[in-house]
């Protein structure tokens, strides 16, 4: 017995002793590190709404850049379905303009009050050309702000007030034959005739005079483009099909961009909406820099570029070309030759491909082996985790804050949108940083975009949406896009906060969140150790679709 705990006892303080070396390691006093640069410059933002894809990661992402991105009070901003003030916000942008660099303005939000407004309320055409009229005149009284402006066209399911179960189905079926007979595809002409004649006429005119009106005020924005007054102007298709009447009028609007003889990239048609503004934001610092980005896009299985994901209408490779065209970038052959490769995983367990998974996960081990950044795009076709790649990287103790960028939110436009905008911010400003504390700062500043993509996009979208959802049913709230803010949102967002805690925690102590990583600037090397995080969350609507999360991390810098 005796000689026994002469073998247990030193192996127990070997034990312990590891544990504390371990605990010294990772638990070095934090150096208090702003997740943040020097705020050089200021852009004026008119969200496309309050949600926070559209306003707040716009604002986080400028830390990013040195920018200081102001937006209008929150009372002036549309709350769900109630509409922003449109005139408070033009007298706001007025006020305020004198102050910026440059200006992103959503025409959606400038005109009808935000996005979800912009689905439903129908507009005069004096009321178009109050809000022309308005920007001609901001630009003449401040003609060296750039203004970029925005504006989304209809996605092709019908407005709420036409509210027949059926009467909606026939007419995305009546939307989907006259798609595909516009591409000059054969079509069951018996089919459109009755689908023809069982929609009610009223309803049919207030449907199709949707893509009319903003057909006719896109082509009054190109006009302020060809006049001088906007610097550039982004068209956005909101969730799409291949074949639609959407893309009736996106055609039309291609053959009348091409008849105003604009230079290139003036005007640009791309898929998409809450990723825009983003979008913007990476495009005038690239501008600033003079930074055009190089990027080399890897995808998880040769299926994946041809893909068409859900409420997409182009292919997934379509889309990364948009993208990469929007921020001024360019592809490049080879990952050395790149700034830095958009990896692009699109799992699809209908099609067997779940194991590229693992080969992502090897590739990416490789590209971290020769220093070359990466920024991972991580979509599921189900949207469910069991077709992430994210689960992988953290069982194989893949240092998380070795990416660039991350996403895998909701559609592949949003996804592809954010994570390239990050990453050429990050790249744009690391390029431009003038010392080793303003690099600490922004590097500070992307980590933080990053961990609060993943947390959304990975932890709560991909698992906790469920679980909270399938409570609020079980309880008898089926409807989980329209809470009662006095009832169940409270113990939605109760339910919310008390499952991501626990995801944090188990988060927090994987060694794929503690690794520290050693990052590269033209003031020299550093690394830094993500030692702890928290993070604070709610619903910012009432609905279960998205999350306002913002998250603390500390950081330690082990010494050499």
């Amino acid at each position: 017995m005796k000689r026994r705990y002469r073998y247990i006892i030193p192996l127990m303080l070997l034990i312990l002793m590891l544990a504390v070396w371990q605990l010294i390691r990772y638990f070095q006093p934090a150096v208090p590190i702003a997740p943040q640069r020097p705020m050089d410059t200021t852009v004026l933002l008119i969200p496309l709404d309050g949600r926070p894809p559209c306003r707040q990661f716009v604002i986080d992402a400028g830390r990013i850049a040195g920018t200081r991105v102001e937006a209008p009070p929150t009372e002036l901003q549309d709350y769900y379905s109630q509409p922003g003030d449109t005139q408070g916000m033009r007298q706001w942008l007025s006020q305020e303009i004198g102050s910026s660099q440059s200006a992103i303005l959503s025409i959606d939000q400038l005109l009808y009050g935000g996005l979800l407004a912009a689905r439903e309320k129908e507009v005069s055409p004096a009321e178009i050309d109050s809000l022309l009229q308005y920007l001609r005149k901001l630009h003449a009284e401040h003609p060296d702000i750039p203004l970029y402006a925005f504006s989304i066209l209809p996605r092709q399911t019908p407005q709420d007030t036409i509210d027949g179960y059926q009467e909606r189905k026939d007419l995305l079926a009546y939307s989907r034959l006259k798609g595909r007979q516009a591409e000059g595809l054969p079509i069951d002409e018996q089919e459109l005739m009755r689908l023809e004649k069982a929609i009610p006429a009223g309803s049919m005119s207030r449907y199709l005079a949707h893509f009319e009106e903003n057909k006719q005020l896109n082509e009054a924005l190109i006009r302020l483009v060809h006049e001088g007054v906007l610097a550039q102007l982004i068209l956005g298709q909101d969730d799409g099909e291949p074949f639609s009447i959407p893309n009736i009028e996106k055609n039309e609007l291609k053959d009348f961009i091409a008849s105003q003889d604009l230079p290139t990239g003036k005007v640009i048609l791309t898929h998409g909406a809450d990723e825009i503004a983003l979008s913007l934001l990476a495009t005038i610092k690239n501008r600033q820099a003079g930074y055009c980005p190089r990027i080399f896009v890897q995808y998880n299985s040769p299926a994946t570029p041809d893909r068409v994901m859900p409420y997409m209408a182009i292919s997934t490779a379509e889309t990364v070309r948009e993208k990469i065209a929007l921020l001024g970038g360019e592809e490049s052959d080879t990952p050395d030759a790149a700034d830095f490769t958009l990896f692009v995983s699109t799992c699809n367990s209908d099609e067997d491909d779940l194991a590229s998974r693992m080969q992502t996960v090897g590739y990416l081990q490789i590209a971290r082996k020769n220093d070359q950044p990466v920024a991972l795009v991580d979509l599921s076709k189900h949207f469910t985790a069991q077709e992430t790649v994210l689960p992988l990287l953290l069982d194989s103790d893949y240092p998380i804050n070795n990416l660039i960028a991350y996403a895998g939110w909701n559609t592949t436009s949003n996804s592809i949108g954010t994570a390239l905008a990050q990453a050429s911010l990050y790249e744009a400003s690391r390029q431009q940083a003038v010392s080793l504390d303003e690099m600490i700062g922004l590097t500070a500043a992307n980590l933080t975009f990053l961990q609060n993509r993943l947390l959304e996009d990975y932890f709560y979208l991909k698992e906790d949406i469920d679980l909270v959802n399938l409570s609020l049913q079980k309880a008898g709230y089926h409807n989980t896009a329209d809470l009662d803010l006095e009832h169940n949102h409270r113990w939605a967002n109760r339910m919310l906060q008390g499952a991501m805690k626990e995801h944090l925690a188990a988060y927090k102590n994987t060694r794929a969140f503690r690794q520290p990583v050693t990052f590269a600037s033209p003031s020299g090397g550093f690394t830094l150790l993500m030692q702890d995080m928290t993070a604070d969350l709610s619903y910012p609507w009432p609905r279960t679709f998205e999350i306002w999360l913002e998250t603390t991390p500390y950081f330690a810098m082990p010494t050499k």
